[in-house]
């Protein structure tokens, strides 16, 4: 399985894995040890659907009989125009259709005293943290995105179900869930929010459920609607982690309207502060677009000076590039790629200087953090501020060698970086 994307197409991954190994099949580490390889593609940005063929071309290369998956087989004559000889090509989550496939190109060899063994899930991530998917696709609109054209609109699970999940992953040894899904803040809303089995599908709800298992809990893709803030007294109580991933895109409401985005940024200011006077150790982390057509000089300096009064402590940006079938295609006055760049550079430099100077306070201060990996040199951890792979690390060189990954910690930090922190164990959280 090659699985590219989102964190939401890795969980799809896990799916397809987990259902393959129930029939009995092996998963190989490489393309040679393989009968057949998947290709779970992502096609969001030009840039992933060129990633995703020149993976589909390298496994047949490597391999020759290839199954397509994900997001880009929502297209499946791009796919099959670069590549004729792929042997089948489903869309997201047509889960059946994948597992005909690798019948049809490896048939199952079914074992009678074996195959009414149930299958433990298969994870591709670290033992100690895993995904929690609570819902699939999403209702929005926006200009720039080809998701619900791709995933359709938001389905969400019951609640009772992704808890039965969760406390499987936690009985397994799993100490992070991390809750994804297209747009985490609407979860149950397609299902009118109902109670079932004594579990209500409110976003609220759902994280207040979760923060009772006893692992950490991390939300990611939370829209920002008013009803969030009923998220944060659960972070101050220490239910769920002070931590929210809040995509806003951008700050000026000319730019957030071509975007077809919540035009008031002015009332997101005033959000972050009611959220941060209810937990002073919440950190928000984002993501922008710069370059949008349309984005004027004085739109983007609204963006800065946004940022400089928001102080974010965690931002990703995007250079704009047009997606075939989005919407922002059509728009006028596309901003060049020049300007797109050199208005990149000026947003990743006042970013980094924030997220410095916010690092640069925690200097001294003994946090709570979770050991990822433990090798001669040291323990590589997060702090609840840090999410798996897109956030930064807190480094331990020295008496970490009893650590091991999943341990939770606390250490004191004694150096800091623009994203990275250094620090000395000072003990182990015992509960």
């Amino acid at each position: 399985m090659v699985s590219l994307g989102c964190p939401k197409a890795l969980v799809d991954s896990e799916r397809i894995l987990t259902r393959l190994r129930a029939e009995g099949y092996g998963i190989s580490p490489d393309y040679h040890g393989a009968e057949a390889v998947i290709v779970n593609t992502c096609g969001f940005l030009d840039s992933a659907r060129m990633e995703s063929l020149e993976a589909i071309g390298e496994a047949l290369q490597e391999n020759g009989r290839v199954i397509v998956t994900g997001c880009l087989g929502a297209e499946p004559e791009v796919i099959a125009g670069r590549h004729p000889r792929v042997l089948a090509i489903t869309g997201p989550q047509q889960y059946e259709a994948v597992l005909d496939a690798v019948h049809a190109a490896v048939p199952p060899d079914p074992d009678p005293f074996t195959d009414l063994i149930p299958a433990a899930s298969v994870r591709l991530t670290p033992r100690h943290y895993a995904y929690l998917k609570i819902s699939e696709g999403c209702n929005h609109a926006c200009r720039f995105c080809i998701i619900p054209s791709m995933r359709g609109r938001l389905v969400s699970r019951p609640a009772h179900a992704v808890l039965r999940e969760a406390e499987g992953l936690v009985a397994s040894g799993v100490r992070e869930l991390l809750v994804i899904s297209q747009d985490s803040s609407a979860y149950g809303l397609d299902l009118r929010h109902a109670e079932e089995r004594g579990h209500r599908a409110h976003i609220t709800d759902l994280a207040r459920d979760l923060g009772s298992l006893g692992a950490w809990v991390r939300l990611h893709y939370v829209y920002p609607y008013p009803h969030v803030r009923d998220l944060i007294p659960l972070m101050a109580e220490g239910l769920v982690l002070p931590y929210l991933d809040i995509p806003f895109q951008h700050a000026h409401p000319d730019t957030l309207r071509r975007m077809a985005r919540p035009a008031a940024a002015e009332r997101t200011l005033e959000r972050i502060a009611e959220w941060r006077a209810i937990c002073p150790e919440l950190t928000l982390r984002s993501t922008f677009i710069v370059g949008f057509p349309g984005e004027t000089e004085a739109e983007f300096q609204t963006l800065l000076d946004w940022l400089e009064e928001a102080r974010l402590d965690r931002v990703g940006c995007f250079r704009y590039e047009d997606v075939k079938g989005a919407a922002a295609n059509a728009l006028p006055d596309h901003v060049p790629e020049e300007v797109k760049e050199e208005r990149w550079h000026r947003f990743m430099e006042a970013a980094q200087r924030i997220s410095a100077g916010k690092m640069q306070a925690r200097v001294g201060k003994v946090v709570e953090a979770i050991v990822d990996a433990v090798d001669a040199e040291g323990a590589t951890c997060r702090t609840w501020a840090d999410a798996p792979e897109i956030d930064g690390n807190l480094f331990i060189d020295a008496g970490f060698e009893h650590l091991q990954p999943g341990d939770i910690i606390r250490a004191e930090i004694e150096e800091a970086a623009e994203y990275d922190l250094w620090g000395r164990l000072v003990g182990m959280k015992t509960s």
